[in-house]
Formats: C-alpha cells, sequence, structure tokens
C-alpha cells in the first residue's frame, strides 16, 4: 500500500487573495517521535508545490506556518499568530489537502480535496 501525500496552500481571507512567501514546515510521526521532512514556502498562488513524501509508516503529519514575518509585513503592527501549527493524522494511500485561510486576528483549517 502506498504512503500519504500532503499538500497545503494559504489563502489571505483579510484580501482576499493568496499569500505568497510563507514558509511550511512539514514533519511526520509513525510509532516513533517526530521527524522534520522537509520546508517549502508558497509561491504566487498560495501553494507549496514542493513538499516531501511521507515515509511510510506515517500516522500523524504535523504542517507549521511560519506566519510572522507575512502578517507583519501586510499590518502596521506585530503579527498576533506568529506561527500556526496544524496536526493531523493520516492513512495509507490517501491524499491530505489542508488549506489554511489566514486573517489578522483569526485562522482557519480544513481538510480539502
Amino acid at each position: 500500500m502506498s504512503t500519504a501525500s500532503v499538500s497545503t496552500h494559504i489563502l489571505d481571507t483579510s484580501i482576499g487573495r493568496p499569500a505568497q512567501g510563507v514558509p511550511v514546515a512539514l514533519s511526520a510521526r509513525g510509532s516513533a517521535e517526530w521527524t522534520a521532512l522537509g520546508a517549502s514556502a508558497t509561491d504566487a498562488d498560495g501553494r507549496c508545490k514542493d513538499l516531501p513524501a511521507l515515509p511510510p509508516g506515517t500516522t500523524h503529519v504535523r504542517l507549521r506556518f511560519e506566519t510572522e514575518a507575512y502578517l507583519s509585513a501586510h499590518r502596521d503592527e506585530a503579527a498576533f499568530f506568529p506561527e500556526v501549527t496544524v496536526t493531523f493524522t493520516v492513512a495509507p494511500g490517501e491524499h491530505y489537502h489542508v488549506p489554511l485561510l489566514l486573517n489578522p486576528f483569526g485562522y482557519s483549517v480544513y481538510r480539502g480535496s
């Protein structure tokens, strides 16, 4: 059975546009501790198209979005959320698209398609 795969994108809901240049880190956990797999940054469409594959046996995934620089650059004050961390479970053979809907004072995530 193949491993799970992960993709993501960020939409800045305060301006109705993709959030470009946000660093994203991917980590995975099987039965042991968390392992950093790699990092990327969102492109002009707010997407990370080069996240690494998950290793066999992965059961939990963590996406860490480093939002501080992006939010601070689009506001006159410091970011309220310097980072957003999303942890979720995965099953072999499934694809998980996890969008982040971000604004200066709130965020939400969901499993997309």
